[in-house]
């Protein structure tokens, strides 16, 4: 290896920043912010609907880590699609459905930073000083992502490290004061309080628990950042997964055994704030607050780095439009700006319905190419794809169903997202297709 190659190697992500990238998006306001949504579907079975996301999320893990460690690149998401579809309106369509759904997270970060920011001083239910911080923690992300990869890597490294023992001292802590026996009425269902519309409110709520988990596609975004991304990107995704798994089910025992259904919905947006009171007091709140603002800040950070990255690809592609001039930060400011209008745009539970309903879309067209175009060059077992595509419909029907008749407006709203991305797309696919046609004379005008 030459002198040049150790120095750009150095340069790049190490495995432990890619993971520290992967859970600062995946640990945020997942955790934070919906826990009390899931609560009103799921019931007190949260703990459960946690454990059954990252199910879901796992068998989804397969097609991605298959692709990505064949095919490393900065669009990883992309780069499948294209593979599979062809450069045309289904691959630009659904890779468009992930990029927006990446955007709405990232507003969901920002609010979700705002919303427990305010909460010591009984305003986290304002609509204007929530919009305004989350924009203002957008626009502080993008600025920490100009900086550079090193830069990136290190808060990224640092911040999970905070939040990973904060919620893992919350979590434990909770537990302990509600006693041994909080884990083992986990087992039982004779304590707690089912889903009010059974079966079908408990899968809508393992749909929001995705969320949480979700943000592990961005470590394909790495391939090019990686060092060895072929060894590298599974295992960083494995690690990240497995970690926030036993997170994610530690935390939720604690609030489920802390507060009841009720009063988790009730504090919906802020939940985990108030499970610490019966624990630690008023010191709880404060406890959390500054857990939950490192949590999502560092995801807010982590995030727009490698949706950056899916947009650059998009871009070369010829699938999404850029700003005039030849800045090299567009993809940055795009990523930024859109986030900024969504996040003041759209509640939390909004954000969260629309980006669970466009990333299970794109999630399913993922397997569904992985097992119809790419399967034997990646060498990919089939039904570990098809198990997934039919978990991500299962639970996405389930979720449509419960949001026509409880929220038919952001249903409604999801629908229009959609088909004005597959419109735009069918648009920019004709008139590439114009634009590579040869320009040829006509007989009549080489005479003239």
């Amino acid at each position: 290896m030459t002198a040049d190659s150790e120095s750009s190697n150095k340069k790049k992500l190490s495995l432990t920043g890619s993971v520290a990238l992967g859970t600062g998006v995946m640990i945020g306001a997942g955790i934070f912010a919906l826990v009390g949504q899931v609560a009103q579907l799921a019931g007190s079975w949260v703990p459960w609907a946690f454990f059954a996301g990252a199910v879901v999320v796992a068998f989804s893990s397969y097609s991605y880590i298959r692709y990505s460690a064949a095919n490393p690149s900065s669009g990883g998401i992309a780069m499948l699609l294209k593979a599979a579809y062809g450069p045309g309106v289904v691959a630009g369509t659904f890779s468009l459905f992930m990029y927006v759904s990446m955007i709405l997270a990232e507003s969901l970060l920002g609010r979700t930073f705002a919303t427990y920011l305010l909460r010591p001083f009984g305003l986290q239910g304002s609509p204007v000083w929530v919009a305004v911080l989350a924009v203002a923690a957008i626009a502080g992300a993008a600025l920490v992502n100009l900086v550079g990869n090193r830069w990136v890597e290190g808060s990224a490294t640092v911040t999970a490290g905070i939040k990973i023992a904060g919620i893992a001292i919350l979590a434990v802590a909770g537990i302990i004061a509600a006693g041994a026996g909080s884990l083992g009425r986990l087992l039982t269902a004779g304590e707690r309080t089912p889903p009010e519309q059974g079966w079908v409110g408990f899968l809508a709520g393992v749909t929001l628990c995705i969320l949480a988990y979700k943000g592990f596609t961005t470590i394909t975004n790495q391939g090019a950042d990686l060092r060895d991304p072929k060894r590298n990107i599974g295992r960083s995704i494995i690690i990240a997964i497995g970690l926030c798994t036993l997170l994610y089910l530690l935390i939720t025992a604690a609030v489920t055994g802390s507060l009841s259904v009720s009063e988790i919905t009730k504090a919906r947006d802020y939940a985990l704030a108030e499970a610490a009171v019966p624990t630690f007091g008023s010191w709880g709140v404060t406890l959390t607050v500054v857990i939950a603002v490192v949590a999502t800040l560092s995801g807010l950070i982590a995030s727009l780095f490698s949706v950056s990255k899916l947009y650059d690809m998009l871009q070369d592609m010829g699938q999404a439009p850029g700003l005039p001039g030849k800045e090299g930060h567009q993809s940055l400011y795009i990523t930024a700006g859109l986030a900024m209008i969504l996040a003041a745009s759209f509640d939390l539970s909004q954000i969260a319905s629309l980006g669970a309903i466009l990333y299970l879309a794109m999630d399913i067209a993922v397997h569904a190419g992985v097992i119809f175009h790419l399967a034997d060059g990646i060498r990919a077992k089939t039904w570990v794809p098809w198990t997934a595509i039919v978990l991500d419909a299962t639970v996405l029907l389930a979720f449509v169903f419960v949001k026509v008749q409880s929220d038919p407006l952001t249903v409604a709203t999801t629908g229009a997202v959609a088909a004005a991305i597959t419109a735009a797309q069918w648009i920019a696919v004709r008139r590439r297709s114009h634009q590579d046609q040869p320009h040829r004379k006509s007989p009549a005008r080489e005479t003239r």
